[in-house]
Formats: C-alpha cells, sequence, structure tokens
C-alpha cells in the first residue's frame, strides 16, 4: 500500500493570509516527496475557506518545481465547471509541465452552494459530468474531434499540443454502488468514507475488487485510493485536542456537503454535528503509531492501493510536518519499502 498527502487547505482565520496557507502545502508536499511518500493530491473548490485550491493545475505544476518524483493527484478535477475545450490543452500543458507526473482525479461536484453559484447546480452536474468526460476523453484520445450534444456543440477540432502519453484517469466517487459501475468502465478510483465507519470504507472497497475482479486481466492495471483524516498523536490529551478539532472541521465540512450552505464572505458557518464527539473519534484515524498500524492493517487486507491522509484541519504547521515524518519513519516501513527518514526544515 502506498500513501498520499492531501493538500487541502483549511482557512478558519482569513488573517493567517492565503499565501502563508499555500506555502505551508508546499512545505509539506516537499516533506512528503524527501520521505517516500507517493503522491501529494490536490483539491479543487471555490468560494469557500475549506479546501481551498480554485487552480489545482497550476498548483500542481508550482508543486512540480519544488519536487523531484512524487506524483500529483488532483482529487478531485469537478469538470462540470470547465470547458473542456480549453481544460483539455491546459491539462496536456500541466502534464508536460509536471514531467508527466500528474494523475487526473474527476468528478462531478459535491458541495450544492458552490456548484449554484457557478451556474451548474448538483441537481444538473451528473449530466454535465458524463458529457464532459466523454468529450474530455475523445479530445485527449483523437484528432479533429466535432460534438453534438446538449451541453457541447462544436465543429472538428484539435487540442493543441497533443498528449505526450497517455493520461490515466481516476473517477472520485462515494456510493459503493456507483464505484463497481465506474470500475467496470476501466477507471481507476478514488473514494473516501469521510467520517464514516469501518464498515463503510469496506462496502466501498469490495465493490471496487468486486468490479475488477469482473473485467479480469483488462482490469488488473486499476487502482483504488481512499483517503481519510489521519493524524500521529502521542498522547490522550493530544488526541482528544485533535478530534475535537477534527469535530469542529467537520461541523463547517457538513455545512456545505449535506448541510445548508451558510457562507458569509467566504467563511462557512461551522454548525453543530449530528455525529458525536464519540462518534467522530470512532470513525477517524488520529492515534499513536502503533494503533495506526493496526488500523491500516484493515486497508491493505482489503486491498487499498494508496491511502490518502488529510491532515489539514487546523493543525499547527509544525505538528503537521511533524506528523508526516513520524508517520513515514514508524508507520510506512510496515506497508512498503520506500525510504523511512529525511530531516525537514522550514521553509
Amino acid at each position: 500500500m502506498d500513501f498520499s498527502i492531501q493538500l487541502s487547505s483549511y482557512y478558519p482565520d482569513p488573517n493567517y493570509g492565503g499565501d502563508r496557507i499555500y506555502r505551508d502545502m508546499i512545505e509539506q508536499a516537499m516533506l512528503a516527496d524527501e520521505l517516500g511518500y507517493d503522491a501529494v493530491s490536490i483539491t479543487e473548490h471555490h468560494l469557500i475557506n475549506i479546501l481551498m485550491m480554485p487552480a489545482p493545475l497550476q498548483f500542481a505544476v508550482k508543486i512540480a518545481c519544488m519536487t523531484q518524483k512524487i506524483k500529483i493527484l488532483t482529487s478531485v478535477t469537478v469538470l462540470p465547471l470547465h470547458d473542456m475545450r480549453t481544460y483539455a490543452g491546459e491539462l496536456v500543458c500541466a502534464d508536460i509541465f509536471t514531467d508527466h507526473r500528474l494523475m487526473l482525479g474527476v468528478g462531478r461536484g459535491a458541495f450544492a452552494y458552490e456548484m449554484d453559484r457557478l451556474g451548474v447546480p448538483l441537481e444538473t452536474s451528473r449530466e454535465k459530468f458524463d458529457e464532459s468526460l466523454d468529450v474530455l476523453q475523445a479530445l485527449l484520445n483523437e484528432e479533429e474531434v466535432s460534438w453534438d450534444g446538449k451541453y457541447y456543440q462544436f465543429d472538428p477540432i484539435t487540442i493543441m499540443p497533443r498528449p505526450v502519453k497517455p493520461l490515466p484517469i481516476m473517477m472520485g466517487v462515494l456510493i459503493p454502488e456507483a464505484i463497481y459501475h465506474c470500475t467496470k468502465r476501466g477507471f481507476h478510483i478514488q473514494t473516501t468514507p469521510l467520517s464514516g465507519s469501518n464498515q463503510h470504507m469496506l462496502d466501498q472497497v469490495n465493490a471496487f475488487n468486486r468490479g475488477k475482479e469482473e473485467l479480469g486481466t483488462a482490469g488488473e492495471h486499476l487502482t483504488l485510493s481512499l483517503s481519510r483524516l489521519c493524524f500521529v498523536s502521542n498522547s490522550e490529551i493530544d488526541r482528544n485536542k485533535k478530534i475535537q478539532m477534527a469535530h469542529d472541521y467537520y461541523g463547517r465540512f457538513d455545512n456545505v456537503f449535506t448541510g445548508p450552505g451558510l457562507v458569509n464572505n467566504g467563511m462557512i458557518k461551522p454548525l453543530a454535528r449530528e455525529m458525536t464527539l464519540e462518534q467522530t473519534a470512532e470513525n477517524l484515524t488520529i492515534c499513536t503509531t502503533t494503533e495506526m498500524i493496526d488500523k491500516l492493517g484493515i486497508y491493505a487486507d482489503a486491498g487499498v492501493d494508496r491511502f490518502i491522509m488529510n491532515i489539514n484541519f487546523g493543525v499547527d504547521q509544525a505538528e503537521i510536518l511533524d506528523s508526516i515524518q513520524c508517520f513515514a519513519e514508524e508507520v510506512m516501513p510496515h506497508f512498503t519499502s520506500r525510504p523511512k527518514k529525511a530531516e525537514h526544515k522550514a521553509a
């Protein structure tokens, strides 16, 4: 099982500054690269102060310039917000500029507040996503593509420059049955149980494994990446503090994901969660390295190919870097033969 750091910015205090937020994320990526993590992943979200990254391809290029070999995943690009006729060319350029370390994860969008204000309400985003994905694949794989659909109508065009090599596409999807069908279509999968139970996670993994098995040899190359909030904590007091921070973080996340979408000047209002603090603690991976090895063993045994660690939920940067390093030195060697140690320095 490989490991990735999710570079998802959380911006509860606007006085901290967007420039500092992104410098922190670059520092995390550089340390992950030094320590032998397989990848970093970048979200795409607009207009809100959680998962705040309105320019993922630009950020991917910046990360590639500051690192040596780590892969860079989009987790995920919200296809309905882009025009595929221009996005395809931007994607090819980003793949070239990142030395082909870019891995494209795509999705339909998840937050009604964001999608409504950008003109693609969730009620229609699935349909537009499906057509956008078909257009994107055609433009990347063929020349002189024309289209006559509901959302795209255009005369023959050829995206320039042409792709140097095929770019793997990973589908961002949460519902187990949808994971199964996307796997059967030949897509890599990115998913997350969010703060759901281990059983929900296993249902997601089993859906992927079922689809991959039914594909036979045609599906042998497909991979499953699974994201979850994860943090190394070496004392009960610290663990309880981090769990409370995660609980507060999800109070904002739930507001725009399943809640009313109450946002003021870009700042999401924290709401009381239906899930208790104890349930949050049970469903997240905030624990000692020994406990984490046991918890992640379940993921590895189930067949997860890449575990994506969401570590940005309001914790101080110095603690984040320490957690990244501690995880690499004490947890990763149990699942991978990658290098164990590197010293991190402040950016």
